[in-house]
C-alpha cells in the first residue's frame, strides 16, 4: 500500500499527492528507504543522546538496527550505495519516521528533498528555501514566517580569530546547542581567574601547544602512574579531557576576540542589512571572512531572483538547528502566530556524506516536512482562504 492510500480518510492524501507531484515537477526523483536501517550512522552523528528516542533492536550477527528516525541519512546511504554517489542527482520522499517524543505519537509522516552534489551551492540553497515555502502553499498556508542562519559564517569568524584549537573545537560544537556557547562564553569572560589547585602551572604550560604532543604526554604519564581507565573513560580519553581543561582554564581567548565574537552573535534582521553589518564587523576587526559573505550575499541574491521577499526573512548569525552535521545555510518555516515548532526545516550539510563513507566531500542541501504539523496549520483540500 502506497503511503499516499494509506492516508485516505485522514484528510491529508490529496495534500500528499500534490506535494510529491510539485517535487517531481522540479525534479526530484522520489526515494523509498527501507524502515530499517542501521543504528550506528544516526548514533555517531547525533551522538548517543538520541539512544532513548530510537526503537532499536538487534539482527541475529549482533548488528543493532532501528527504525529510521527521520530520511535524511537513509536517502543519502542509498545515494552513496547507487551507481550515480558523486554525481548531482535530486530525490524526494514521504513516509513514516519512528521516534519517542513524549506524549505525542512515536510514529509520524515526514516528506522532503535532499539535493546532493551539485557546486552551485547558493542557487541549491535558495532553491531549497523556495520549493519549502511551495509545499507550505500546497498545504494552504500563504504566509510563514522564515527564520534563516548560516553556520558557516560564524566557522569562518572563529577560524579568522585564530583561536587555540581547543577553543575553536568547543564554540564550532555548542554553537547549535544555545545552552552550552552561552556556558562557554561567560566561561571565556571568566578565565583571566588566577590558578587555584596545585597543577594550574602544568595546565598552563599545555595551553596552546600542539594537541598531538600533549595528549601523547599526558597520556604516558597516566600510563607510567598505572591508570588504564576512570569512570569508564579510557586513558585516552581522560588525557584529551584534561588538555582541554589546560585551555579553558588558562584563559586562552583574549578579550577582543569575546568582544568581536559577541558583537558577530548580536546581528539580525532582514539579510541585506546583516551583509552590510558582517561587511563593516570584518573591516573594524581586519578578519578575513569575506568568502563566507559573499557566499551569504549571492543566496540573498538567489532567493530574490525566485520571487523569496528577503525582507520577510529573518536572519540571525545566532541561528542553528542543534544538528553538528550542518555546514552553511540553514532555515525554519513557522506558522505566523504559532512558531514554537518549524512546520519545515532543513539546511546545507556538505559533511554528511563523507561521515558516511563518501571517498570525497559531496555537498548536500535539503529539508524535511512534519506533514501532520502541516495538515493542522493549513486548509482541507477545496476550501479557500488560510489558516495561520
Amino acid at each position: 500500500m502506497t503511503v499516499t492510500a494509506a492516508l485516505r480518510g485522514t484528510g491529508s492524501a490529496a495534500w500528499a499527492d500534490a506535494l510529491l507531484l510539485s517535487f517531481a515537477q522540479a525534479g526530484y526523483v522520489q526515494a523509498v528507504p527501507d524502515i530499517l536501517q542501521p543504528a550506528e550512522p544516526f548514533l555517531d552523528l547525533s551522538g548517543e543522546d538520541i539512544r532513548k528516542s530510537l526503537y532499536l533492536t538487534t539482527d541475529a550477527s549482533g548488528e543493532e538496527l532501528c527504525l529510521r528516525p527521520d530520511l535524511t541519512i537513509p536517502v543519502a546511504r542509498d545515494y552513496l550505495a547507487s551507481a550515480g554517489a558523486g554525481q548531482p542527482a535530486g530525490f524526494c520522499y514521504l513516509g513514516p519516521v519512528f521516534r519517542y517524543r513524549g506524549g505525542r505519537p512515536s510514529e509520524f509522516l515526514q516528506a522532503g528533498i535532499e539535493s546532493f552534489g551539485r557546486q552551485d551551492r547558493a542557487a541549491a540553497d535558495a532553491e531549497m528555501l523556495a520549493l519549502a515555502l511551495e509545499a507550505t502553499s500546497t498545504f494552504g498556508l500563504t504566509e510563514v514566517e522564515i527564520r534563516t542562519g548560516d553556520v558557516a559564517l560564524f566557522n569562518a569568524l572563529i577560524d579568522a580569530l585564530d583561536l587555540y584549537p581547543v577553543w575553536r573545537r568547543r564554540l564550532i560544537k555548542d554553537f547549535n546547542r544555545k545552552v552550552s556557547l552561552t556556558e562557554d562564553i561567560e566561561r571565556l569572560t571568566l578565565a583571566t581567574a588566577p590558578g587555584r589547585n596545585e597543577y594550574e602551572g602544568v595546565l598552563a604550560a599545555l595551553a596552546g601547544s600542539d594537541r598531538k604532543a600533549a595528549l601523547a604526554l599526558v597520556t604516558d604519564l597516566m600510563s607510567i602512574a598505572g591508570t588504564t581507565n576512570v569512570g569508564g573513560r579510557t586513558v585516552a580519553e581522560i588525557a584529551d579531557r584534561f588538555l582541554e581543561q589546560s585551555t579553558l582554564k588558562g584563559g586562552a581567548l583574549p578579550r577582543d576576540a569575546l568582544d568581536i565574537i559577541k558583537r558577530f552573535l548580536a546581528i539580525a534582521g532582514d539579510p541585506d542589512d546583516a551583509v552590510a553589518q558582517l561587511r563593516a564587523l570584518a573591516a573594524d576587526a581586519r578578519l578575513s571572512i569575506t568568502a563566507a559573505i559573499d557566499q551569504f550575499e549571492s543566496r540573498v541574491g538567489f532567493m530574490a531572483a525566485r520571487g523569496i521577499d528577503t525582507a520577510k526573512t529573518r536572519f540571525s548569525t545566532s541561528f542553528g538547528r542543534g544538528l553538528d552535521y550542518y555546514t552553511g545555510f540553514e532555515f525554519e518555516l513557522h506558522a505566523k502566530g504559532n512558531g514554537a515548532e518549524p512546520l519545515v526545516a532543513g539546511g546545507r550539510y556538505d559533511g554528511l556524506l563523507t561521515q558516511l563513507g563518501a571517498s570525497a566531500p559531496i555537498p548536500a542541501v535539503g529539508f524535511s516536512i512534519w506533514v501532520e504539523c502541516l495538515t493542522q496549520a493549513g486548509r482541507k483540500p477545496g476550501s479557500t482562504g488560510s489558516a495561520a
